[in-house]
């Protein structure tokens, strides 16, 4: 048994969103999920849709209690934009979500723990899709900006931790590439430039925090799921493969957020490609100004690609970033059965080490990292009232092992976030797989802790990890 150190101020947490907890209730307007649910239920899991969710909104101050009692230092929730503005044009605020977010903010700083805030969690006004075409509009990127301005104004006294966005790239691909969130268009010219938008919006936003920002210690970064792209084999048509999709899936953002420009191979290819996104030498210059002061990098498998077996051009679908790379499903891995992924840590350490050494060593930290697994049930114990979940707690041992090594050779690494606190509602799966160190009962809302609870409030308060030989290397 070998005992692995991590610094006293690291930020041991977990991550969640407004829209993934809180319930629908009083918000003056629907999200893209509220939408869907309402249109196309069956496209969610058992037809459950996010109207009450795990009841946040009605149920936060023992929803953070749980929290604190499962070892929590930091969590991260998003604040919801359909929640917080009632006239979308005008930014005119909503009373209500302005006391709800205060009491929100209030209860996590009384109870000790940070209230990190993501400002955008896949979840935009549909009106605004409806309307303007959502993020292919640059009036929808002005709105957006207008609804950040407020939440800096209102809560930037008492929040030092911001994030534009959480994952804009599943933005792009679950509704422009890959049909598994509406708008469900597959669209590549359209992906581009709403790629583009995400980032101006983004960077607008950093631009208007500068002006706003209440608080010395306050900062502002984004939430990248930045994977490693591993090549299917040795040759030069899949190690090619595998540098398109690193480019497109990790550094057209990473570039843009931390470097203030997007990388210049895929400008070229996507420009020789007639698929280039609509920019303005003034627009460019407001992401070369506004980069980020800080990374959240979410991770749960490996991406690992090959050359496409067959020609993707095609007179019937427009441009697609698959043209350049497939998905190659390695065999013999280990898997999250439940959710069909690779489990991987070792990916971990080589995210660390890109950061370290093609990013300035920026500081950041591990903003999701988590197990789904569905009918957890199965797991619970009666004798101790809860759900006997090792393998999450194993989970968490393998991939803090690399995070630890990362930071041995000198990664800024300052944190560990588990996704999630407490099981949420997640999206079309809806409540399938259940990640949370906290369990809920969808049908009478009752929360237990998890054993995996135990072990995470173990793990914070000691700021450190005993790990087994076998919880090593893998």
């Amino acid at each position: 048994m070998t005992t692995f150190n991590f610094p006293k101020n690291f930020w041991w947490g977990a991550a969640t969103s407004g829209p993934q907890t809180e319930g629908r209730f009083y918000k003056p307007h629907a999200n893209i999920f509220d939408y869907d649910f309402e249109k196309y239920p069956d496209h969610f899991w058992h037809g459950i849709g996010p109207d009450t969710a795990s009841n946040f909104y009605n149920d936060y101050k023992n929803d953070i209690a749980l929290m604190k009692a499962a070892g929590l230092n930091s969590v991260r929730t998003s604040i919801q934009w359909t929640r917080l503005i009632d006239d979308l044009e005008t930014g005119s605020l909503n009373p209500d979500a302005v006391r709800f977010y205060n009491a929100v903010i209030d209860e996590f700083i009384k109870q000790g723990i940070r209230p990190i805030m993501n400002l955008h969690h896949f979840d935009i006004p549909v009106e605004l899709l409806h309307k303007y075409g959502g993020w292919e509009s640059k009036h929808v990127v002005a709105l957006f900006v207008k609804f950040t301005e407020k939440c800096f104004e209102l809560f930037s006294d008492r929040v030092t931790d911001w994030f534009t966005y959480n994952e804009p790239m599943v933005v792009v691909e679950g509704g422009y590439l890959y049909q598994f969130h509406y708008p469900d268009l597959v669209d590549g010219k359209k992906a581009v430039q709403v790629a583009y938008n995400l980032q101006l919006a983004s960077s607008k936003a950093i631009a208007a925090f500068r002006k706003l920002n209440k608080n010395p210690e306050g900062k502002i970064g984004i939430i990248l799921n930045l994977t490693p792209n591993y090549p299917a084999s040795e040759s030069e048509a899949d190690k090619a493969a595998a540098h398109f999709a690193d480019l497109w899936q990790n550094g057209l953002f990473m570039d843009a957020s931390v470097k203030g420009a997007f990388p210049a191979e895929l400008v070229d290819i996507l420009t020789k490609d007639d698929v280039i996104w609509d920019a303005t030498p003034e627009e460019l210059e407001i992401i070369r100004q506004n980069t980020i002061d800080y990374l959240g990098v979410n991770f749960y498998h490996p991406n690992r690609a090959q050359a496409p077996k067959y020609s993707s051009d095609s007179l019937a679908v427009d441009w697609i970033p698959n043209k350049y790379f497939e998905e190659y499903e390695k065999r013999g891995v280990r898997m999250n059965v439940d959710k069909g992924w690779e489990i991987y840590p070792r990916a971990l350490y080589d995210i660390a080490k890109n950061i370290q050494e093609n990013y300035d060593n920026i500081a950041w930290f591990v903003s999701e990292n988590g197990m789904g697994v569905s009918r957890e049930d199965r797991y619970f114990d009666a004798e101790s009232g809860q759900i006997n979940d090792d393998y999450r707690i194993q989970f968490i041992k393998e991939h803090l092992y690399y995070v630890h090594k990362g930071i041995e050779e000198g990664s800024n690494c300052f944190g560990y976030h588990l996704w999630t606190p407490i099981d949420c509602f997640s999206w079309r799966n809806s409540y399938r797989n259940r990640y949370g160190l906290i369990s809920v009962n969808i049908h009478t809302q009752e929360k237990t802790l998890k054993k995996s609870a135990y072990f995470f409030k173990e793990l914070a308060d000691k700021s450190s990890v005993d790990l087994k030989a076998s919880e090593k290397e893998k």
